[in-house]
């Protein structure tokens, strides 16, 4: 496939992103769009942000970047404003809603108000470190369906480092990239499996630290590969190597989970909710999960330590966006009255104890859709992958 034919690809694709965010822009009634039905384009809504609500403003923010049309500038300011109740919640999770809901303002705009709101919640977030686990707990205020405690952990709660390493950069205080990086490594050590596959989550002693067991919030099983859960280690690793390229151990171990994702995903790219599902290839796919490795492996297309591995990887992104683009971005089926631009089949959570706002398979999802915009961007030009 030529690079003139790629370049109208994601040219024409981001066209497509930026009509459902225009049609999403028209919908909203104060309240944040969570995942939307993959055949009428309807939003389900949450009122405060959940923990996705940062990847709203962070479209807005990209599309004005793109565009330069105050109509998203002000939107993004809008929504960005609008994530500030939830700065101080004790929740690791922040960390994804205020980097890409806030500190993207200021990284892609030079917003003044968006970074304050950011580094308020990155002053919050970094308080929440808890010396005797390594790293910052889940906390009483996070998005699971299962009781979390004061010492439980996940690869999910590598949101946080993006927030962090961004505030030290922006301040000059070292103590963010500290919590950041010990945080990374700690997260990383615990969930990540010796043949690079990671499991979500974890309990742990609060008295030294130690692992309790591992386990699953939502994947098919405690020992299953949860498609998401492989997605968040590697985007975070990523992120967390374009501030630290010198740390050694976490290239060792993007590389192992890179490699373990391209060598288990579908010859299609497009990864199923969960990898060890029994009901393959009868089961539901998750095209966020996919986005979100789309995002890391071209982060990992400019950080490799070899010219070989940065084309390797980039070369797997960009046939990851393919594969979204061409069979899941609006119009795809025969749903012809739902909005264009819409990233569907994605599972954002099917078991059985889902919180009712999370329960939806086979629908659009707010972050898919972030992660997806974002690549493109990232393929047609407009920033640096290890920039965002």
């Amino acid at each position: 496939m030529s690079n003139v034919t790629n370049g109208s690809r994601w040219s024409a694709a981001i066209d497509q992103v930026r009509s459902r965010i225009d049609q999403t822009l028209t919908s909203l009634d104060g309240r944040f769009p969570h995942w939307a039905d993959a055949k009428t384009g309807v939003w389900t809504t949450t009122a405060d942000g959940d923990w996705t609500g940062g990847a709203w403003p962070g479209m807005l923010w990209l599309a004005y970047r793109r565009t330069r049309d105050p109509k998203y500038l002000e939107a993004a300011r809008l929504w960005s404003g609008r994530l500030k109740p939830r700065a101080k919640l004790q929740t690791a999770f922040k960390g994804f809603g205020f980097y890409y809901g806030a500190a993207l303002g200021d990284i892609l705009c030079h917003d003044e108000d968006a970074a304050k709101l950011a580094l308020e919640a990155a002053t919050s977030l970094k308080g929440q470190f808890d010396e005797r686990l390594g790293l910052i707990p889940l906390g009483g205020d996070a998005e699971e369906s299962e009781d979390v405690g004061g010492s439980f952990s996940s690869i999910d709660s590598l949101q946080a480092i993006p927030l962090l390493f961004w505030a030290a950069r922006k301040t000059g205080d070292s103590s963010f990239a500290t919590c950041a990086a010990k945080h990374t490594t700690r997260v990383l050590d615990v969930h990540m499996r010796p043949d690079g596959s990671i499991v979500q989550s974890s309990e742990l002693n609060p008295n030294d630290g130690s692992i309790v067991r591992h386990f699953t919030h939502k994947g098919f099983s405690d020992s299953s590969v949860w498609g998401r859960a492989q997605a968040w280690g590697l985007v975070y690793a990523a992120i967390a190597l374009a501030h630290r390229p010198q740390e050694k151990r976490w290239m060792e171990q993007l590389i192992a989970g890179a490699d373990w994702w391209l060598a288990n995903v579908p010859d299609s790219m497009i990864a199923f909710w969960d990898f060890n599902d029994p009901a393959i290839p009868n089961t539901e796919t998750d095209t966020a999960a996919t986005a979100i490795v789309c995002s890391a492996l071209l982060k990992l297309g400019q950080i490799a330590p070899s010219e070989e591995l940065r084309a390797r990887y980039r070369s797997a992104g960009e046939r990851t966006a393919a594969a979204l683009v061409d069979g899941y971005l609006t119009p795809v089926g025969d749903h012809e009255s739902r909005p264009r631009g819409m990233l569907v089949g994605a599972c954002f959570n099917k078991r059985r104890d889902a919180r009712a706002q999370d329960s939806a398979t086979s629908a659009e999802t707010i972050f898919g859709s972030y992660y997806l915009f974002e690549s493109l961007n990232v393929l047609d030009g407009l920033v640096e992958a290890d920039k965002i």
